[in-house]
């Protein structure tokens, strides 16, 4: 089995045909699906797709490109929400300096917020970090400092002394159909030495759909061909990374696995 650890199966260009996404992706060997918010208006509904489907989950949370729109949003908010029966993540939260949507330092306020309620819940925080290498590795070495909590870098593209640096933090790493783009060159050899109980696979659906599927609406059904190409990578076969990758996320996400 397979597990889409990072989708978003609410969002336009999968939203519209949600079952038959679901239902192409489970003939692929999809087994489980993470269903994910970046804004506190898409709770419900990713929510709704979770308590509908039983081989979907949920997480909340709110995207860096969304921080200026929720610079308010307390702790409180983001703990009722994450006591639901099916959201088992926080996020996605995090930095992202490439676009730079939102003030940096709001960014920051929230990310830390988010890491809170990750330590307090024991849910991971899921996170997203573009061109905030630093930033990301800074804060989230001193937030350890205060208090471990679960947390994995999803989509992984940043350098590979950023990824060895958050591994010695004892976070997960997923990678998604980026590795198999042909300039991915020093993320593929990232991805052959991240340890085996510390990588996740995952497609980010709509966005960024592996080869040979570069280019269409990206669906949970095309992290098979991403977990292909990282087994290779790997020197593993696709059934054994199947196997890693699922353990790994029953591990890191555990309220899924009670």
């Amino acid at each position: 089995m397979l597990i889409d650890s990072h989708c978003h199966l609410n969002y336009e260009g999968l939203v519209e045909d949600q079952p038959a996404v679901l239902d192409r992706a489970r003939q692929a060997g999809v087994g489980c699906f993470l269903n994910i918010s970046t804004r506190r208006s898409e709770w419900d509904a990713v929510i709704a797709t979770a308590e509908r489907e039983q081989d979907v989950w949920a997480s909340v949370g709110i995207h860096p490109h969304e921080a200026d729109q929720h610079a308010d949003l307390g702790e409180g908010a983001l703990l009722e929400a994450a006591n639901h029966p099916r959201v088992i993540g926080i996020g996605e939260s995090g930095l992202d300096y490439y676009y730079d949507k939102s003030d940096r330092d709001v960014q920051k306020a929230l990310f830390r917020r988010h890491i809170s309620v990750s330590r307090d819940t024991g849910l991971p925080i899921i996170i997203h970090t573009r061109d905030a290498e630093e930033d990301t590795a800074s804060i989230l070495e001193d937030e350890m400092e205060k208090g471990a909590f679960p947390a994995l870098i999803h989509c992984f593209t940043a350098s590979a002394q950023f990824g060895r640096r958050v591994l010695d933090l004892g976070l997960t790493i997923s990678l998604s159909g980026i590795v198999t783009f042909k300039n991915a060159k020093e993320l593929q050899e990232f991805a052959a030495e991240i340890p085996d109980d510390r990588v996740l696979v995952e497609t980010d659906s709509p966005f960024l759909a592996p080869i040979p599927h570069r280019g269409k609406t990206c669906e949970p059904a095309y992290v098979r061909n991403t977990a292909e190409f990282v087994a290779q990578l790997r020197g593993q076969s696709v059934d054994d990374l199947a196997a890693i990758t699922t353990r790994n996320f029953f591990n890191l996400f555990s309220k899924a696995a009670t």
